[in-house]
């Protein structure tokens, strides 16, 4: 046997082997050396809180670190945009995004990215509903005093929100549609920042998640006057949802999921939906979640990818049939 057929033979009897080398190597690319959480909002916020704990107990379980990356502003498209365009394609970095751009966003304004093309769903994180609340100087203590207060003075009454296109915007002019009210919209940075002007009493009210509002609600600094989810909450129970308080199918909850850029690979992505789901059920994640009002939903990569068609498509809808703009 001459040198070649030697040579030939042994490359033969290798072959079988590189599948298994080529897998071992993408198991070794995670866990990443660190992971970075970009999250669209200001720190301090109900996307903030819930990053942090999950991120805390992600890089624990993992053992490397795990960064959050607060990056504010036009209502978390900057964040968005960045890990939809910029961001490094091996999974080091992931998103937690948010309902406003990537379901609501779309329909109110041109995006630099596309939320289905650009976006790999990883899994549901958190989802519950706001809180209406208003500073506890003006003269309004229940839901029908805002809605009559709103009526006598057009124009007059303002509310925060975490951005345009945000959860809290729409539900803004969501209840504006529907009360035929004249509420002006101001837009934030994040629940943290809106929440200060609002304390400050330089806006009225806000479409706060519960987290933002609850030790201000407690202090008595706060009125909370409607929920904007199906249910009541537990944590407020004689508060109303605004289906109650006179507007039957109202109805805007909020979510954070985490997502990554669409060049991220799949095996990544599995890897990273076991391990937050893992997370996100265990007991004490779920009950520091749920003691900020933010109550965890995780899922599989499938479920999160429904439920963001169904969302996108059910707010379009309305953003259509009533007329609500970009303001």
């Amino acid at each position: 046997m001459n040198k070649r057929e030697v040579l030939r033979l042994c490359a033969l009897a290798a072959a079988p082997l590189l599948p298994l080398a080529g897998a071992q190597a993408q198991d070794a690319s995670f866990p990443p050396r660190t992971i970075t959480i970009v999250v669209g909002f200001a720190a301090g916020g109900a996307a903030d809180v819930a990053a942090r704990l999950i991120g805390k107990r992600l890089g624990d379980n993992l053992g490397v670190p795990v960064v959050i990356d607060n990056k504010p502003g036009a209502g978390g498209n900057i964040a968005h945009q960045y890990v939809a365009k910029t961001a490094p394609s091996d999974g080091s970095v992931i998103l937690f995004g948010s309902v406003g751009p990537l379901t609501i966003a779309p329909h109110l304004m041109k995006l630099p990215y596309d939320p289905v093309k650009d976006f790999a769903p990883i899994t549901m994180g958190v989802n519950f509903p706001n809180v209406l609340v208003v500073h506890s100087g003006l003269p309004i203590k229940t839901f029908a005093e805002f809605v009559a207060y709103a009526k006598a003075s057009p124009g007059k009454l303002d509310f925060a929100s975490t951005g345009p296109g945000s959860a809290s915007h729409l539900a803004g002019e969501l209840l504006n549609d529907m009360a035929k009210i004249q509420t002006v919209h101001i837009p934030y940075k994040g629940g943290a920042p809106a929440l200060q002007d609002l304390l400050g009493g330089r806006v009225a009210s806000y479409y706060s998640t519960f987290a933002t509002a609850q030790p201000h609600i407690e202090s008595g600094k706060l009125i909370p006057l409607a929920v904007t989810g199906p249910t009541r909450l537990a944590t407020l129970p004689k508060v109303p949802t605004l289906a109650e308080a006179g507007y039957p199918g109202y109805s805007a909850t909020n979510w954070y999921a985490f997502v990554a850029s669409s060049r991220v690979p799949k095996a990544i992505l599995d890897r990273y939906n076991t391990e937050l789901v893992k997370v996100l059920k265990t007991p004490e994640i779920v009950r520091a979640l749920e003691a900020h009002g933010l109550p965890p939903q995780p899922g599989s990569r499938e479920e999160l990818a429904r439920t963001m068609e169904r969302e996108s498509a059910t707010w379009g809808r309305v953003i259509r049939e009533r007329r609500i703009t970009n303001g």
